[in-house]
């Protein structure tokens, strides 16, 4: 997709470590890759450095959060009422995508040679494709209120025990009334109604609102990412 979008060979790869970025440099040469987005732990400063050395920027750190299921899902406090998606919803979803992250400072919006309408639409397929494909999304829960859809959470079974949230969005007009709340218990106990351990959620670490509201359910910091961007 993002080589479509882009319109340059693009790669990806992640946990990049010192001793294996030298392999990932050789493959995108032997591949004409022009754009590769590497991951690595924020524990592994010998990766960072190294990707530093040969040319890579950075352009965000991702903060992992994690909740053990057991210990039961929290009450909702909202008024809004969360389900799964409905069919016809599909565009909805991915309306209010563009609309909720045209704001959002990713990976993608923080390099200066992508464009930014763009970096909107790379959300915007994101939500479509997890509405469409189980390649993307297990679920999609909304909360719709007079027949519109104000906000979604996609979820994703990683294994038998591990479910993961992917996108969570709220219309910005209906912000600050507990909606992301109440999508994120309605995951819980949707992770709870699949018997899995824990359920994973990931964010920038610039994104404290979202960051307070996990740790009040319950989440806790588990693991974090810094995001790399080479040009060749």
């Amino acid at each position: 997709m993002d080589t479509d979008r882009w319109g340059v060979v693009t790669a990806k790869a992640s946990h990049v470590t010192a001793d294996s970025l030298r392999h990932a440099m050789d493959f995108c040469r032997d591949n004409a890759v022009e754009f590769l987005i590497a991951r690595c732990s924020t524990g592994d400063l010998r990766a960072a450095q190294a990707m530093e050395r040969e040319g890579f920027q950075i352009m965000d750190t991702l903060v992992y959060f994690t909740r053990d299921i057991a210990r039961g899902a929290p009450r909702d406090v909202g008024s809004i009422s969360i389900r799964e998606l409905s069919a016809g919803e599909e565009s909805a979803v991915r309306q209010l995508a563009g609309e909720s992250f045209s704001r959002y400072i990713g990976h993608y919006h923080a390099d200066s040679r992508l464009d930014r309408r763009q970096c909107d639409e790379t959300y915007m397929d994101w939500a479509h494709r997890c509405c469409l494909s189980k390649d993307f999304a297990d679920a999609v829960l909304v909360a719709a209120m007079d027949g519109r859809v104000i906000g979604f959470l996609t979820l994703r079974l990683n294994s038998a025990e591990e479910a993961e949230g992917g996108l969570l969005a709220v219309a910005p007009e209906a912000q600050g009334r507990g909606i992301g709340r109440s999508l994120m218990v309605g995951g819980i106990q949707w992770c709870k109604a699949r018997g899995t351990a824990r359920m994973v959620i990931s964010t920038q670490i610039t994104n404290i609102v979202v960051q307070k509201m996990w740790t009040r359910l319950g989440f806790e910091p588990s693991k974090a990412f810094y995001t790399f961007h080479k040009w060749f």
